[in-house]
């Protein structure tokens, strides 16, 4: 035991510096501040309640309380139960990529139900867009964007009868100002650098698990083996 011990001190001293930037390590609403600057306000605001919601597809599922029951003496313990939640890649047809997002198996089913996520991020229900959250409104806002969004909302306005608008009415801030093309194409630009950069953040942490788990079970397999060489000396 003792020798284990030193051996998980000496991996904590000499464990490689982590180089994640200082993004992760802001407050909820800062970081939200950040991640929400260029985009329209949303309407329902943030979770304080359960705040790692507003950054994935959660559909207003958070973690709940109660009481484990034994069925001898009917002793009550406090327990709690988490969200049954998934990091999971989704392909967005109108981006044409992949995005990583924490989701929950409730809305992966609806997910699946609709036809894709884009279909469920455009949904146009009041509470499709009140369990989107801060994370699935700003993803909403990304889709709304692109060329192949336009141009189906395009053909709906068409069938309803409503007069055409044109590209730059439909650009604007989170103020409801009008905005260039130029700097709509700035703010597209930096959303879509933040998602690059929290994919890569995400696939460097878990690098960084991996090989912690393979030490791990490196110096595992030789206390066994000095283990073994000193139950054999014993017995020799």
């Amino acid at each position: 035991m003792a020798l284990r011990r030193s051996l998980q001190c000496a991996a904590q001293q000499t464990r490689t510096f982590s180089t994640t930037t200082p993004f992760l390590a802001r407050s909820t609403r800062n970081r939200l501040a950040h991640d929400h600057a260029q985009i329209p306000a949303y309407p329902y605001g943030q979770a304080y309640w359960y705040k790692q919601s507003n950054f994935g597809l959660y559909g207003g599922a958070r973690i709940q309380f109660g009481n484990k029951v034994s069925e001898e003496y009917e002793q009550k313990t406090r327990r709690k139960w988490r969200p049954n939640l998934e990091k999971l890649r989704l392909r967005s047809d109108s981006l044409g990529r992949l995005i990583k997002v924490k989701v929950s198996r409730r809305v992966l089913r609806t997910i699946r139900k609709v036809g894709g996520l884009d279909e469920y991020l455009l949904g146009e229900k009041a509470e499709r867009i009140k369990e989107l959250g801060m994370g699935g409104w700003a993803l909403r806002w990304r889709i709304m964007q692109t060329d192949a969004v336009k141009k189906r909302y395009e053909k709906q306005r068409k069938l309803l009868g409503l007069p055409p608008t044109t590209m730059y009415d439909e650009l604007k801030d989170m103020q409801g100002k009008k905005v260039s093309p130029v700097e709509m194409k700035k703010q597209i630009q930096m959303f879509d650098e933040e998602l690059d950069l929290k994919d890569g953040q995400v696939e460097l942490a878990e690098e960084e698990d991996i090989k912690d788990g393979q030490v791990e079970l490196a110096k595992e397999g030789e206390i066994k083996v000095q283990k073994t060489e000193v139950m054999t000396a014993d017995k020799a």
